[in-house]
């Protein structure tokens, strides 16, 4: 299958070109305003269906939004029509096509030109009225917030807040390059004679900054963003798609002594934390044990002896562990637990508990296994 997209190179082009290609979709026709105009008349004649994303919102001259959103439109139709090419065409337009503006407008006659079309030409038509989009690839400081506040946080610049209590309806980009896909392949979310991104979410402006402004704080709090809201999963992904590039990597506190390290990696407050415990040859740690709290414990390098024992009894359990046969050991409560390094080289295991340390209530009771 032949695919003409026209705005290859703006934010949903260049992830749906992407997306294509995943998809094993690879005779894609790029084209942008770049291109040279004799391009698309070739485009025009060979393709099978048309991604129509060109479009223009944020004009120096009032006038462009018509020869933008409506002008190329007609442009593009004319040359399908010239080629009597019946493929399909989707167009993304915007929620702003009901509203009297001159980007509405534009939006809106973009939108008749390609009802206009099906009537004519029995083409099919897919019509995608698009909210807010957020997502990689967008451009900040253009035409998304959650782009501007995702590279202003980022970078520790202010951002500007009018309306906290504002509404914004978002939808993120891979989203929409699943509902493309389906209109790609015939079985579009349709209503009310419009095509629908059937996955959308609400927040409102001064939240959206507060949550954006958490995923900074993580970085030295070890707090996980709630992956279980897709929103903020959604919006935790965009946000370290901004991050500076010599800014991937963030440092972490080692409590280090003689014996070895401990240090906390991740902490969520559902889902316990996650720590990597390093000990030098010779050395146990543990000797206690808990009520509530349980362990997992993960050697990944070294040789390592973990010893239980049931506080109200004299028997002993053991278990051999090292990291050439990854093991997972776990530690029930009620029993005295010791790790030890019976290796040359250190000992690092990675331990998750289920429940974050609280000093105020460790639950951890010192008794020799």
């Amino acid at each position: 299958m032949k695919i003409l997209v026209t705005g290859a190179n703006g934010f949903v082009g260049k992830n749906l070109i992407a997306e294509l290609k995943n998809k094993g979709y690879n005779d894609v026709f790029p084209y942008t305003k770049e291109s040279d105009p004799s391009l698309l008349e070739v485009y025009t004649k060979e393709c099978d269906f048309v991604f129509h994303l060109a479009g223009v919102n944020r004009p120096k001259e009032e006038s462009e939004f018509m020869e933008g959103n409506f002008g190329f439109t007609s442009q593009l139709l004319g040359l399908l029509k010239k080629h009597r090419n019946i493929a399909p065409v989707l167009i993304t337009s915007s929620i702003q096509a009901e509203i009297d503006n001159p980007y509405g407008r534009s939006k809106k006659a973009g939108e008749d030109l390609l009802f206009n079309h099906y009537y004519e030409t029995d083409a099919k038509v897919y019509v995608y009225r698009l909210p807010n989009l957020f997502g990689k690839w967008s451009k900040p400081n253009y035409n998304t917030v959650v782009a501007t506040f995702c590279n202003n946080i980022a970078r520790e610049i202010d951002v500007q807040i009018n309306n906290p209590d504002a509404d914004l309806n978002l939808c993120y980009i891979d989203d929409v390059l699943e509902e493309f896909i389906k209109a790609l392949e015939g079985r579009p979310t349709v209503q009310d004679d419009f095509c629908v991104v059937p996955v959308t979410h609400n927040i409102k402006l001064g939240d959206l900054a507060d949550l954006i402004k958490s995923f900074k704080e993580s970085r030295t709090n070890l707090s996980l963003p709630n992956m279980e809201d897709a929103l903020t999963k959604k919006l935790y992904s965009t946000y370290l798609s901004f991050l500076p590039e010599d800014q991937f990597s963030y440092d972490l506190t080692m409590n280090s002594d003689h014996r070895g390290s401990f240090t906390e990696f991740l902490r969520t407050p559902e889902r316990g934390q996650v720590s990597v415990n390093v000990s030098k040859p010779g050395i146990t740690k543990g000797n206690h044990w808990h009520h509530t709290k349980n362990e997992k414990f993960l050697v990944v390098s070294g040789e390592g002896l973990i010893r239980f024992r049931k506080i109200d009894s004299d028997e002993f359990i053991e278990y051999k562990v090292n990291g050439e046969s990854l093991r997972v050991v776990d530690i029930p409560t009620g029993y005295t637990h010791s790790i030890v390094n019976v290796g040359e080289n250190d000992l690092v295991t990675v331990m998750w508990a289920n429940e974050c340390f609280d000093p105020e209530k460790p639950d951890t009771y010192f008794v020799e296994v």
